[in-house]
């Protein structure tokens, strides 16, 4: 008899990514299809080309990671595909309610910087072998993320649109660099909570059942919570300064496990709104708005939150079908209301889709961070899904009237450039960090399972498991 060791690596899962994206490319074209037979009766005239190109950009996209991250989580990109996609026929349907069409269309620019957002993920692939490469970056990234965020308040640069000065303009372009900020700040955040998570995680004094940290080390949350303010009060931007502040409380609360930092976060950025509120008219009037959106005199002064509301409602459990409802009737339908948009003509049902979409697609960066054996990564992983989920939750609470609204885009699916780049940027750090979570260690860098040098080499930062070794008898 005989023995034979061999050794089986975890498969890639490629075949299945490219399965997936052929069936999200085959969702978004009969989509793209439904809105103009429901509008105009006939296939659209520009099929071919869309689909063609719609095609090669998330073929080129898979090909590029078959190629740099072969073991990356193979429903991250059909995900991002499916969310991008239908955006982009929302978008078109608001473009033929409105009668634009041709390049001039806000279909077509969406399209232009869908492929631009390809071009980033597939640059992010090829440049950045190594999600740890960035931790050497780490006060960079902080000085990067801090500039971004203040940049709009540069006299002549900033613009503000809609009570909110979260842009900058050269020209006739207009760009939103807080959406880079999150990326920067996340890596900020990783490289310094792993330096610093054993300090903050010293026990301190209790109070009313929780451990508070000491009071020195408070000064990183005191720090976010000013730079918060500041975006609050000079920006007038709610929803940046929630989603920074919150990224930063959760990505402390991972590090150290300890409730006190949520409690400490919800207390601090809660004196911030309630500052925000006794002093500025801008956020009074939100809150009003959010409060009696359906009275007159809140309709008399914005009507887009009771459109919205009144959208949703008209869909019902199925909605009225692409095509077949009245979306254009609510401001920045293609923006900060698309979710209720998509809402009214998919109706119930389809929300809860799409809303279990970006449950997935966050649920598999959580398990890309429990995956991934160094702690840069996982906070990293973690961070960026937060980033996304809260991000979302900020967005559908304030359309649903859970929040009051913030003027935040849906991630991968409004209108704009600067948005889609920055998400399409987040899901390619994903692929990295899961490549190198999925992927076999070298066999030089392997030992027996239960060996000590085995277990060192583990925990120092490899990137994934040992391949699995099956014994045979012959």
């Amino acid at each position: 008899m005989t023995t034979i060791v061999e050794r089986l690596s975890p498969p890639t899962r490629r075949g299945l990514e490219l399965l997936l994206l052929l069936l999200a490319v085959g969702i978004v074209l009969l989509a793209w299809v439904s809105v103009d037979l429901n509008l105009r009766g006939t296939v659209p005239a520009n099929i071919v080309p869309v689909a063609g190109g719609f095609t090669a950009l998330v073929v080129v996209m898979h090909l590029v990671v078959r190629w740099r991250a072969a073991y990356a989580d193979p429903l991250l990109l059909p995900i991002t595909t499916v969310l991008n996609g239908l955006g982009l026929v929302m978008i078109h349907r608001l473009d033929l309610a409105k009668g634009q069409s041709g390049v001039d269309s806000d279909a077509a620019r969406q399209v232009v910087w869908t492929a631009l957002g390809v071009a980033l993920a597939v640059a992010v692939l090829v440049v950045l072998r190594d999600h740890r490469f960035l931790r050497r970056y780490t006060f960079v990234s902080m000085a990067t993320g801090f500039v971004l965020l203040l940049l709009p308040l540069v006299p002549g640069l900033g613009r503000t649109v809609n009570g909110s000065q979260i842009w900058i303009g050269v020209g006739p372009l207009s760009f939103q660099p807080g959406e880079f900020a999150k990326v920067g700040l996340a890596v900020f955040f990783a490289g310094y909570l792993v330096q610093t998570r054993d300090v903050l995680s010293l026990a301190g004094r209790k109070v009313l059942g929780f451990t508070f940290p000491r009071g020195r080390d408070l000064g990183p949350i005191l720090v976010a919570w000013v730079l918060a303010l500041l975006i609050l009060v000079f920006e007038k931007d709610l929803g940046s300064a929630l989603l920074f502040f919150g990224l930063f409380v959760a990505m402390l609360y991972v590090a150290t496990e300890r409730v006190s930092w949520i409690a400490i976060g919800l207390l601090l950025f809660a004196a911030a709104v309630a500052f925000a509120l006794s002093t500025f008219a801008h956020f009074q009037r939100r809150v009003d708005l959010w409060l009696e959106p359906f009275t007159q005199a809140n309709l008399d002064q914005s009507n887009q939150l009771a459109n919205g509301l009144w959208g949703m409602a008209a869909g019902g459990l199925t909605g009225t079908g692409l095509g077949g409802g009245r979306p254009w009737l609510t401001s920045f339908a293609e923006s900060d209301f698309i979710f209720t948009s998509l809402g009214e003509e998919l109706g119930l049902v389809g929300s809860i889709a799409i809303l279990l979409l970006y449950l997935v697609f966050c649920e598999r960066g959580i398990r890309t961070a429990l995956g991934v054996r160094d702690g840069f990564g996982k906070l990293l992983a973690l961070g960026l899904s937060f980033s996304v989920a809260f991000q979302l939750f900020i967005v559908v609470g304030g359309v649903t009237r859970v929040i009051p609204l913030t003027g935040l885009t849906t991630p991968f699916m409004s209108l704009g450039g600067s948005s889609l780049l920055a998400n399409w940027m987040i899901m390619a750090l994903l692929l990295r960090i899961s490549d190198q979570a999925r992927r076999p260690l070298p066999e030089s860098e392997t030992t027996p399972a239960g060996s000590a040098s085995g277990s060192a080499s583990g925990s120092a930062g490899g990137s994934a498991a040992a391949p699995t070794e099956v014994v045979r008898m012959r």
